[in-house]
């Protein structure tokens, strides 16, 4: 890019990338494209002169530009080298970029001229050199060590009667792969999930060409999301473009489905185009008409309604070859893609897997809750016995096991066997509210059924009590149908209720508070003392 005299560095703001050009040669067509294509994007570009503060000397905020930008563009066009300011521009990248040891980046764009010319291999850029020698003598021979460093870089190529929207395309998913634009945070105590993230990649098999739909399945609390961000993360960089919907059952709540539409392809598209969709039955245009030819990864985590999924990502036809869809969700009965639905085994289409997410094995359920409530491996030999029992009390759940790990940290004894005492009796506050969403959606057959299998049938045959629900219509075959498809219970060795115990303390928490302090004026009572005092109170 030509610019003024140069200054020392002054101050000036932070850039994502640095678009280093010739101005005559590439301004206004491919420079200008990629620019704008960027700044769509969200990536801070710094360009020309409307990116100087008015009153400084250009060559200072050059400088400045430069060492506070992450990654470098140089667009080498067939007269770049005839520009000194190209030149300085590229020699101070390259030392940036080898000063921070990797933390800058030199991708190199190909406008027009092959890498064997930026190589100093041909006469192309000998003879712009040639002719700034005399001026330049002292510079010369730092530019050229430049040129021939930055053209053994991978970049792109590109001529100039080739169409620029699939390069530049390129371009701007390798930047965003690069700044970690799609990373999702995920927390630092990771314990047991590199087995279950392995499963789950081999299962996308991203080699294959097909449109494959994953669905990661399993009750409140037990990591879905997290398993699903650690997989994006892995696997973002290998897509043309990535995105990750965030808590779509809330989003979808609170603003609607066409917001879940834009939030989709706010990715992939300016905010201008994306404003252009105004109702569901347009977004679905949208996004067909968008990712059809585009291989993409994309998560819709925590989906409990299937219009969720039909107004996003209802079909494989929809999206690109190559693309894959994962979905994490408690529902199973909201998996239905072309109107196929899953029962207790996978989908029927080839294209369409499921993982479900089971509690973690002790040893590792152990070592979480020792890092949230110790800060270590394991827990201190005075602790190891009390610790067993909260992990075992709270059923190997990741959500319970670090919410319950972080309240105990640097707390007494006497504080641990009082929670313990607790937790015997009812989930944590924050597990409850997760796992209410889930019975929050029964309707009231299905929370009696929920509450009779919590309070009496946990590991019991599943025969006597269909009778007894049959002639209280609650409709037990479809009631169970729906427990099971809501990840609430299973249904073990073919005929045995199971029930996870935080799920059947949730169940038993919500009958115990009909009535706090008498047991009398309760639906249910389960516990042997407390129905023999009653048995007795009302003999009485």
């Amino acid at each position: 890019m030509e610019r003024g005299t140069n200054s020392q560095a002054s101050s000036g703001p932070s850039y994502e990338v640095f678009l280093s050009f010739r101005g005559p040669d590439t301004r206004h067509g491919f420079t200008d494209c990629l620019y704008h294509g960027m700044v769509a994007a969200g990536i801070l570009v710094f360009r020309d002169d409307e990116s100087l503060r008015v009153g400084e000397r250009i060559g200072g905020e050059l400088l400045r530009a430069i060492e506070n930008s992450k990654i470098y563009i140089p667009i080498f066009s067939t007269n770049y080298a005839s520009s000194h300011w190209c030149l300085r521009e590229l020699a101070y990248m390259v030392e940036c970029a080898s000063k921070l040891n990797g933390n800058k980046e030199i991708l190199p764009i190909f406008f027009d001229v092959e890498p064997v010319d930026v190589k100093l291999k041909t006469n192309l850029y000998r003879q712009n050199l040639s002719q700034i020698q005399k001026t330049f003598r002292t510079e010369v021979k730092s530019w050229e060590k430049a040129l021939i460093d930055v053209g053994k870089r991978k970049g792109w190529n590109l001529k100039k009667d080739e169409g620029q929207g699939n390069l530049i395309h390129s371009v701007i998913q390798a930047v965003l792969a690069k700044l970690n634009v799609s990373y999702k945070n995920v927390t630092e105590h990771l314990v047991g999930v590199d087995d279950r993230v392995e499963a789950i990649i081999k299962m996308l098999d991203v080699k294959s060409d097909s449109v494959q739909f994953l669905a990661i399945h399993g009750m409140g609390g037990v990591g879905k999301t997290t398993l699903a961000k650690v997989v994006f993360n892995r696997l973002s960089s290998q897509f043309q473009g990535c995105n990750f919907l965030s808590d779509v059952r809330e989003s979808s709540e609170r603003h609607g489905l066409v917001y879940l539409q834009k939030q989709l392809l706010s990715k992939f598209l300016d905010s201008g185009s994306v404003n252009q969709i105004y109702d569901v039955d347009g977004g679905i245009n949208m996004i067909k008409r968008v990712l059809c030819n585009k291989k993409v990864l994309i998560v819709l985590d925590d989906i409990d309604e299937d219009k969720q999924l039909k107004s996003v990502a209802a079909k494989e036809n929809w999206f690109g070859s190559g693309s894959r869809i994962i979905i994490t969700t408690r529902y199973k009965n909201v998996l239905m893609i072309d109107g196929e639905s899953i029962g207790e085994g996978p989908l029927k289409s080839a294209n369409i897997s499921t993982y479900e997410v089971q509690e973690m094995e002790f040893h590792h359920a152990l070592k979480l809750f020792s890092r949230h409530a110790f800060r270590r491996e394991t827990p201190p030999d005075d602790y190891v016995s009390l610790s067993e029992k909260v992990v075992s009390t709270l059923g190997k759940l990741p959500l319970a096991l670090e919410v319950t790990g972080s309240s105990l940290s640097s707390k007494s004894q006497e504080f641990w066997v009082d929670t313990l005492k607790k937790l015997e009796k009812a989930p944590s506050k924050e597990v409850q509210k997760t796992l209410m969403i889930t019975y929050e959606r029964l309707d009231d057959a299905q929370r009696q059924v929920f509450l009779d299998i919590a309070c009496f049938f946990v590991n019991e045959d599943k025969t006597y009590p269909f009778y007894m629900w049959d002639d209280c219509e609650c409709f037990p075959n479809n009631t169970i149908e729906v427990l099971c498809l809501m990840s609430l219970i299973k249904i073990k060795d073919g005929n045995t209720f199971w029930m996870h115990d935080q799920v059947r303390d949730l169940g038993r928490a919500i009958v115990r508070e009909e009535n706090f302090k008498d047991p009398c004026e309760r639906s249910r009572v389960w516990n042997p003392r407390e129905a023999l005092s009653i048995l007795k109170q009302k003999e009485v």
